[in-house]
């Protein structure tokens, strides 16, 4: 076999894991933010869960995003656009996740200024 053949069938069966690590991240993430909407009492109870697991989910697709994107150039452009999805949407599961935060130290201190004795 050449070289070229060679290539050509490496490229060919080659898959680019990371692109694929990367939306199924940011998948899981888009499920937990449908979870937070969808169950809102689920989320009073277990924020800090759910928090944690959309900024998880987040963390994880950013990196492997922007492998997925290097590794998809090396393989003539396969799944590089699903890499793309994958890191956009981990961009947006991070600022869900602060956003998140931020929602659930604004329901703590109104409830604290609804029981205040004073």
């Amino acid at each position: 076999m050449t070289a070229v053949a060679q290539d050509a069938e490496t490229t060919s069966t080659a898959r680019n894991t990371p692109a694929r690590i990367s939306i199924g991240a940011a998948s899981l993430g888009a499920a937990l933010i449908a979870g937070v909407f969808l169950t809102p009492l689920f989320w009073l109870l277990y924020g800090g869960l759910y928090t944690f697991l959309v900024f998880a989910t987040g963390v994880v697709a950013i990196p492997a995003g922007h492998l997925g994107r290097r590794r998809g150039r090396r393989l003539g452009g396969r799944d590089r656009g699903l890499a793309l999805l994958g890191l956009v949407t981990g961009w947006i599961l991070v600022l869900f996740g602060l956003l998140l935060v931020l929602a659930y130290a604004g329901l703590l201190a109104g409830l604290a200024l609804l029981t205040d004795t004073r």
